[in-house]
């Protein structure tokens, strides 16, 4: 365990030294600005009001930004390393591979989620300084959904980190990886259904299993309960899983799907490393 948390230290030192890290946190500290000076806090959208607009607002930005931005950066972490030649430099210290690698990604998942969480507490804050109205509840569930996303696509450039051969391998991997799950969003799945006559049920269950899709429908399900903008879909999903229900799948998925390809990755590395 000292291992693990002295690894993980050391990983959120060099990010906060990283040029990445100040700009990731100003785009996320500047979104938040930018939608209280442009009076989010004031309209009135399907009965939400004051912060809960902004809320939905901000995570409907974050799954255009936040995927990508962990991916590019994490994948960089075992593949940049190995590169630079301080891959071999820690790995001949008496630090167990487990420990370097779970702390690694536990470092990172630390770096790249605290300025969301910082974004959004001071927005939650600064609603109750002005008297507009926290609506705390939904601030916790974005914040479980915010946790689940991050360490799905946390996983995820893990397993291209130690798949990969060098830096610019791992990151176009890592970008060509979100633009196929971008376009599933919507494009292919569209097209599948059209030109196969697939049933619906199928494409929607399809859909869901991308980490982007269930924490975009999942914050429409905040947003709008029937989710109307979703169509027949809708109905997929309330009469199978049920709003809780689906919650629940969005939450404990994303984690799932991270957690399992960190382990493959983890293989992958201990195999690699090891006579």
């Amino acid at each position: 365990m000292n291992a693990l948390l002295l690894s993980a230290r050391l990983d959120i030192t060099e990010s906060l030294r990283a040029r990445w890290f100040l700009f990731y946190s100003i785009v996320f500290g500047g979104i938040v600005t930018l939608l209280f000076v442009f009076g989010l806090t004031e309209s009135r959208v399907l009965g939400f009001t004051g912060l809960s607009r902004l809320l939905v607002t901000y995570i409907q930005l974050c799954v255009a930004i936040l995927p990508i931005f962990i991916l590019i950066t994490t994948v960089r972490s075992v593949a940049g390393d190995r590169e630079a030649g301080v891959y071999e430099y820690m790995l001949s210290l008496p630090v167990p591979l487990g420990a370097w690698y779970w702390g690694k990604m536990l470092g990172r998942f630390t770096v790249v989620f605290l300025p969301v969480f910082l974004a959004m507490t001071a927005a939650g804050i600064y609603g109750e300084y002005r008297h507009v109205g926290t609506p705390w509840t939904l601030f916790m569930v974005y914040t479980a959904l915010l946790v689940s996303l991050a360490w799905s696509f946390l996983g995820l450039g893990m397993l291209i980190s130690t798949l990969a051969r060098s830096p610019d391998v791992a990151q176009t991997g890592a970008f060509l990886i979100w633009l196929v799950m971008l376009l599933f969003l919507d494009l292919i799945l569209l097209g599948v259904l059209i030109r196969e006559r697939l049933p619906l049920e199928a494409v929607v269950g399809i859909a869901v299993l991308n980490p982007l899709q269930s924490f975009r429908t999942a914050a429409i399900l905040l947003f709008d309960p029937q989710m109307v903008v979703l169509g027949p879909a809708a109905y997929v999903i309330l009469d199978g899983l049920g709003r809780t229900g689906y919650l629940i799948f969005a939450l404990v998925w994303p984690v799932t799907l991270g957690t399992l390809c960190a382990w493959v990755g983890y293989r992958v590395f201990r195999r690699g490393d090891l006579p």
